[in-house]
């Protein structure tokens, strides 16, 4: 039996995986197993297993989490591995043969003394970084390891990723090198080393104009994104290529300074740190409502496993000193790359986007959560379990508002079977999967059949047909208990895309009483209009709210300490939910970045600096640009006429030498969600939605005349 740190936290009997599920006893191994031989404090454990807020019973429930795994180890013929009961703490005793992460730290080391045969120190490495799995601890639901832990174990593989380019460039396989770091310069944009690597593949390959190209392309994303010039190794290559200079054989130099031992100068940090979604990224939570702590697969079969959840409540957001994990980005965006997701270079990624339990082959590890029900979608299906949502504030009245509708009881008359609709509207980024989300967890005692959250849009845009979904709910449905189900329809493009989800009887394999919260954009009055149901529309956050998620995502003590500076943070981002999780990520990566200065840092160029640099897609700029990339082109156009004028207008009459905007238009760009109710007047744009179609209207301009 093997455990298994490199992906989802896992235990391997050859073809036979154990994953284990999010839940308190999972956080506890996943801390013993990356201390592996030494002992860890009772202290440490209790604040990874239940996070900074402790409940009052954390000591006697530490050792219940103790007693289940060495029951589960029983369970599953786990031996020469035990959990030893030490003065201060607990200590597991584990070595190569039985922990993927020893095997591979063993690997790397036996790879660095190799340094005289780099064929058998590339051979080395690429059976190491075989051992990664998908993205790290992704079932693990512990904000302090994800915190603590996570974004090492991240460094260490880019480390080694580094090192086997530099040996492939060495050893003339260019071509080899490419394929890797195509993606990695794109996974990591701000990795200086990966771009001087993939330039110099593309020049010793023959590709001068290409080389050229990605120097261009590399140095306008520093200076727009980071303010910074290249570093000087970088200039020094785009100068020996415009120059057209042989350069020569990879030397032993630029090779010792990659070896996994040496530390690489990283602009950005793992997108572990802050989370890759709300489905699997760093997030706290108990685990699943049901408690189930794992599901066995046997060759290619997923069988729900006993319950050995822990009793306790769902962790407090963090107020201690330590700052808890990065939070989740806001919903909408598109989920963010993790560290694993270099091909060739990983034998078995998880997508994270997909948090169900799913099929996998002998040998092959998925990180996927559970939740009340088994339900068991296929990967791809886009459906899966309710996720926590990490650092939850505000929206109280909201929260309130929607439990009662959902937990009333069904309707009777001529539809009593037609579902039970909530529609939760809104701006893009303004936190409607999160409200749903957070709902949904709260409610889960009145849907014994289980709740799924279902993505009605892909990774890339483009929205799944009614068709797609119902044949998908089928399937997914057909494994839950009896009695109610919930469904969350999550970023629903239009009205048709969900009413025949929504007709008497529901989706196939759905029994009576079925309850439906919908996201979307849009306002969906025609789906009211025709089916009726009940609507949430969300607006920014208020001081006192945006406040509070600082609070709960950096702790008391940070900011207590400058509340004053904590106040204008909230200002600078509009009090807009997305920019409020990635500036507490922003500020999470800087602990030493005091808030009053974080305030001038951010108002020089807030658009800029709302964005993660380890992961573009969780940015302001990019939520925006997806947002108006939906719209109809002469609708785009309409609201970039708006955005860039001045407020007047949005009025009814308009200013005199402008002309009124048509009410009808106005109304569309209201109903998507991209203008506010006023005042003044009848709408209003964010003032972060203006100033990035302004920013992006210079953009272009100065590209023009460039031309």
């Amino acid at each position: 039996m093997r455990f298994q740190l490199l992906g989802p936290l896992a235990l391997a009997d050859g073809p036979d995986t154990v994953v284990l599920q999010p839940s308190k006893p999972a956080n506890l191994l996943a801390a013993l197993l990356l201390n592996a031989n030494s002992t860890v404090s009772a202290g440490y454990l209790q604040r990874a297993v239940w996070g900074e807020e402790q409940p009052a019973t954390a000591k006697a429930a530490l050792q219940t989490c103790v007693l289940r795994l060495r029951r589960l180890f029983a369970k599953h013929g786990v031996t020469g591995t035990a959990i030893e009961a030490v003065p201060g703490g607990y200590r597991i005793v584990a070595g190569p043969p039985t922990l993927d992460l020893l095997a591979y730290r063993d690997q790397v080391r036996r790879a660095t003394a190799m340094d005289r045969d780099p064929e058998a120190e590339l051979y080395t490495l690429r059976d190491a970084l075989s051992l990664w799995q998908g993205s790290l601890l992704a079932n693990v639901r512990s904000a302090v390891l994800h915190r603590d832990e996570v974004p090492r174990l991240a460094e260490e593989r880019l480390r080694v990723v580094e090192r086997v380019c530099d040996l492939l460039l060495g050893l003339g396989r260019c071509g080899e090198a490419l394929v890797d770091l195509w993606t990695a310069t794109r996974v990591y944009p701000g990795h200086e080393r990966f771009h001087e690597q993939l330039i110099e593949a593309l020049y010793r390959s023959g590709r001068q104009s290409q080389a050229l190209a990605e120097y261009r392309r590399v140095k306008d994303f520093l200076r727009e994104e980071l303010g910074v010039d290249p570093s000087p190794s970088l200039r020094r290559l785009e100068l020996s290529i415009l120059r057209g200079e042989d350069l020569g054989p990879v030397g032993q130099a630029a090779l010792a300074a990659s070896a996994p031992g040496q530390a690489a100068p990283v602009v950005s940090t793992s997108a572990e740190a802050v989370g890759s979604g709300s489905a699997s990224g760093a997030v706290v939570g108990s685990g699943s409502a049901s408690g189930a702590v794992v599901s066995r697969v046997v060759r290619g079969e997923t069988v729900p496993q006993p319950d050995a959840e822990t009793p306790g409540s769902e962790p407090a957001p963090a107020s201690g000193p330590d700052p808890a994990p990065a939070p989740a980005p806001a919903p909408d965006p598109a989920p963010a790359p993790d560290p694993a997701t270099i091909p060739t270079l990983v034998t078995a990624p998880v997508p994270t986007s997909a948090p169900a339990p799913v099929t996998v082959p002998p040998g092959a590890a998925t990180g996927a959560p559970s939740t009340a029900g088994a339900c068991a979608p296929p990967a791809d299906a886009g459906i899966g379990p309710v996720p926590g949502v990490p650092h939850f504030t505000g929206r109280a009245a909201e929260a309130e508002a929607m439990a009662a509708r959902l937990t009333a009881p069904p309707p009777t008359g001529p539809a009593d079977h037609r579902a039970l609709a909530v529609v939760v509207s809104g701006a893009p980024g303004i936190g409607k999967s999160a409200l749903a989300q957070h709902v949904a967890r709260q409610v889960g005692d009145a849907f014994p059949a289980g709740r799924l959250l279902v993505r009605m849009t892909r990774a890339d845009g483009e929205p799944r047909t009614a068709g797609e979904v119902a044949a998908a709910l089928a399937d997914a449905l057909g494994v839950t208990g009896e009695g109610r189900a919930l469904l969350i329809l999550d970023d629903v493009v239009d009205a048709d895309q969900v009413r025949p989800l929504l007709t008497p009887g529901g989706p196939p394999g759905t029994g009576p009483g079925l309850a439906v919260v919908v996201t979307s954009r849009m306002g969906l009055g025609g789906l009211i209009a025709t089916h009726g149901g009940w609507v949430q529309r969300l607006t920014a956050f208020t001081e006192a709210e945006s406040y509070g998620l600082l609070l709960a995502a950096l702790g008391a003590e940070r900011v207590e300490a400058e509340p004053e500076a904590a106040h204008r943070l909230t200002a600078v981002c509009g009090y807009f939910p997305a920019a409020l999780r990635i500036l507490t990520a922003r500020l999470l990566t800087r602990p030493g970045l005091r808030l009053a200065d974080a305030v001038d840092w951010l108002g020089d160029d807030p658009l800029a600096r709302l964005t993660l640099t380890d992961s573009p897609g969780h940015s302001v700029t990019g939520l925006f640009d997806r947002a108006l990339d939906r719209l109809d082109p002469r609708l785009a156009q309409a609201f970039t006429h708006l955005a860039q004028g001045p407020p007047e207008l949005l009025a009814d009459g308009g200013p005199e030498h402008e002309g009124p905007v048509p009410e009808a238009v106005r109304e569309q760009l209201a109903d998507a969600g991209l203008l506010e109710d006023g005042p003044p007047g009848p709408y209003r744009i964010h003032g972060l939605l203006r100033a990035h179609v302004r920013r992006t209207a210079r953009i272009r301009d100065r590209r023009t005349e460039k031309v």
